[in-house]
Formats: structure tokens, sequence, C-alpha cells
């Protein structure tokens, strides 16, 4: 019964994590590809500039006790109200400390529109150090359906907010407006809809007991940002923010499929894992079901964005986009890396092994560093391939750790993810056979897509997928 519980709670989470990624990927897509057509490379390339420095702020503010507070078997209102406290207090030191350097950014840049332009992004901040506990409240309850209906409200409300002020010409402030109206509307969504509420005690002693574990995490995210955002910082500064639009254009829609299938991870299996327990066996059955189904999903998923790539960017945002295609391209292979490997840390926060989680990122963000900056002068195509090599080869890192905690066997991963990657491949090859009769690039993506998506199911199904039994048995019950 309680293995029967544990699966509808796990089908339950992905399905709302589905529903709601989904849905946001897909007005993502929507307001994205009116942005895109209206604003120029330039303007994408300005905001992308200070990504970095909301991203490492970001993490400074989570410091990693939200996921500590996770990790809790026992979670108190005490420990809950200190670490509120605390992202509140720390959110607005750094805003304050970063409104004061703004000109120092734009001077690194030399782009001075950048004083304002962080000001007003950086507001963010404040807003997201309050939504951090409530977001962990209902993370930890698996309150995924009420999380899937916030991030859809805030993404509506922010794209609508960007558009309005794309179409009255404010350039590169309705991608500004944007990002801080989602940031701020869903904060205070889940202030309002989470089970808890603050309190006026200002007791900071709980932080202490997670305080070893979390200021790994805090490290760990911190050289992750630095990964993710390290071309923002080498393009912006070493080539033109038009490059740096380019990359951030075709980073942005791998991004979508990318938050789409790591979302959808990210909300069910730290929960997940934590009620599984000690139990080794059952541990790596529940780990090999969810490497399964990462595998079903983001094969298809990547390989066939990269398959479409320069038919999607043609047809939604025009022909002044495609030198991002080859970006695209690249980066579609290095998302498939990233949402295994999404999976594999999430087991190793859940076994506490925080040490292991900062060192992995320590070791890829160093490896990433130094291969990017060797690469700097053969131009930013080179580099992101560099990059993406990089990635691969540290995943051996993180399965290395998955097996010592629950005796994973590589025969097993390749058992468990090779099928969907030979299925996937045929698919895309019979479809760009056929597709290649088709001249009209709206006929030809629209026919890729369908045909694609309609070859895998099919195969999966003839060759009796148990994902796909078990998708159907679900859809069935919930519709």
């Amino acid at each position: 019964m309680a293995e029967q519980s544990l699966k509808d709670k796990t089908a339950a989470g992905l399905f709302w994590g589905g529903v709601s990624n989904g849905v946001q990927q897909l007005l993502g897509m929507l307001f994205g590809i009116y942005l895109a057509r209206v604003l120029d490379a330039e303007d994408y390339g300005l905001v992308g500039m200070l990504a970095i420095f909301s991203g490492i702020a970001s993490t400074i503010i989570n410091s990693g006790f939200t996921v500590a507070l996770t990790n809790k078997q026992e979670t108190a209102h005490r420990d809950y109200n200190a670490v509120f406290w605390f992202t509140f207090f720390a959110s607005a030191i750094l805003y304050f400390i970063l409104f004061y350097f703004a000109p120092l950014i734009a001077r690194f840049y030399d782009r001075p529109e950048l004083v304002q332009l962080s000001r007003i992004i950086f507001v963010g901040f404040f807003f997201s150090g309050i939504g951090m506990v409530p977001y962990a409240v209902m993370f930890k309850r698996l309150m995924v359906k009420e999380q899937a209906k916030i991030d859809i409200v805030a993404m509506l409300l922010s794209g609508l907010v960007g558009l309005t002020c794309a179409i009255k010409g404010y350039a590169y402030w309705a991608l500004a407006w944007q990002s801080l109206v989602y940031v701020a509307s869903g904060s205070i969504l889940r202030c309002y809809y989470a089970p808890w509420r603050p309190t006026l005690d200002f007791d900071f002693r709980p932080l202490k007991e997670m305080f070893p574990f979390s200021v790994k995490l805090l490290f760990t995210n911190i050289f992750q940002q630095i990964n993710n955002n390290v071309f923002s910082v080498l393009l912006g500064r070493f080539y033109s923010a038009s490059q740096l639009g380019f990359f951030s254009q075709g980073q942005k829609w791998m991004g979508m499929g990318n938050l789409l299938i790591s979302g959808m991870i990210q909300q069910v299996v730290q929960p997940v894992l934590v009620q599984v327990g000690d139990d080794l066996n059952r541990k790596l059955n529940v780990f090999r079901k969810l490497q399964r189904f990462v595998a079903f999903v983001a094969f298809p998923a990547f390989l066939g964005l990269a398959f479409i790539a320069e038919d999607f960017i043609v047809v939604t945002i025009g022909d002044k986009w495609l030198p991002s295609v080859i970006f695209l391209r690249i980066l579609s292979i290095w998302g498939i890396a990233y949402v295994f490997m999404t999976l594999y840390t999430q087991l190793i926060v859940e076994r506490g092994a925080s040490d292991i989680y900062l060192k992995g990122f320590i070791l890829t963000g160093i490896s990433q560093l130094l291969v990017v900056l060797c690469m700097l002068n053969w131009g930013a195509v080179w580099m992101t391939i560099a990059y993406v090599f990089v990635y691969y080869v540290t995943m051996l890192y993180w399965f290395y750790h998955v097996h010592k905690f629950i005796r994973i066997k590589l025969l097993d991963i390749f058992k468990d993810i090779f099928p969907y990657v030979g299925i996937t491949l045929i698919s895309i090859g019979v479809a760009a056979l056929l597709a290649s009769f088709v001249e009209n690039v709206y006929f030809s993506l629209v026919f890729k897509i369908l045909l694609t998506a309609c070859l895998y199911i099919l195969i999966c199904y003839l060759l009796d997928s148990q994902i796909v039994r078990e998708a159907m048995v679900f859809l069935k019950k919930r519709f």
C-alpha cells in the first residue's frame, strides 16, 4: 500500500509538474515569439549581461536552507521561521549592495544603460527572498498542483507586461519588467497559498543545525551559476551585445525544453526519495523508473529540437535570428546531459552528501572555465562545443557517486536509456527522409514534429514500453 501510495504521488507530481512546465513553456514561447520579432539581439544581450549577477545573488539568498528544510524528516515552525527571516534580510542587503555597485557593472561591460537596467532587475531579489520558504513548504508537501497554478499565473502576468512594454517601444525594458513581474507575482502567490505563515520570532538558532549541509550547497550553486552564465560574461565583455543576444536566444529556446523536464524532476525526485527512506532495493527501483522516464522524455525532446531548429527559428522569430540556430542545436545536446545530471544530483542531495555535490560542481566549473578561456579566440561556436564536451565528461563523476549510494550498474543505465536513444534516432531519421520532399518551411516544421512524435510513440507502444503503458493507465484515471 505504501509503495502504491508513493507511486501515485510520484505520478501525480510528474503529471502536474508536466502540466505546469508545459503551459509555462507554451506561454513563454508565444510571448517570446512576439518579443523576439519586435526586439533585436542587442536588447537580449544587455539583459543577458546581468544574468550571472542575478543567478549568484539568488543563490546567496537561498543559501541551501530550502533544500535543508526539505531533507529534514521533522520540520518545525521555528525552522521555517528562521530561514524566512534570514532570506528576507539577506535579499534586502544584497539588493542595496548591488544597487550601489551598478555603475561598476556598467563600466565593466562599457554599457552605461546597465546602471538603471540592473537596478530594476535586481529588485526581484527582494521578492525572491520572501517566496523561498513558502516554496519550500509547498515543495516538501508535494503541493505540485498548487505550484503549477501559481507558476502559470505568474508567467501569464509577466508575459502580458513584457508584451505591453514591447508594443510601446520600450526595447530592453520590456524584458526587464517581464522578469521582475514574474518573480514578484510568483513569490506573492506562494506566500498566499502556502499553509504556513511567518511570525515575529527572530530566533536564528535552527540555522546552525542546517548550516553544515546548506553552506556546501551554497558554494555549489554559486559555481553552478558561474558555469551556466560564463558565456554571458565572456561574450558580453570580449565580443558584442548582439553576439550574446544570438547565444541567449538559442539558450532561451533550449531552456524551455530544459525547464519542462528538469522542473518535473526537481519537483518530485527529492521528496519522493526522502519518503522511500533507507530501503536500498526500493530506492534503486524507484530511481531506475525515474531514469527511464527521463530518457523517455529527454531524448525525443532535445534531439527533436536540434532536428527542427532551423525551421523553428525561421517560422517563429524570423530570418534575422538564424545565427542562433547553431547555438540552439549545440545546447540541445547539452540539455540531455543536464536533465540526467539533475536526476543524479537530486539523489546525492537527498542522501545529505552536500560535499560531493559541491566538489562535483567545482570540478565541472573549473574545467569548463579553463576550456572555454582556451577557446576564446576560436569564436563563440567552438566555445559552446567545448563547454558541452566538458559537461559530458564530468557526468562520469556523478555516475560514480550514484553507484556508491544505490549500487546501480553502468549496464543498468545503458539498459534504461539506450532503447529510447535508438527509437528517437530511428523516428528522426525516417521523418528527415520524408520531410526532404516538403519544400514549404511551415509545412516542413509541422510535418517533422507530428511524424517524429507519432513514430516515437508508436514504436514505444509496439515494443511494449512500460513507461507508455503506465502513462496511458494514469491518463485514463485522470480524465
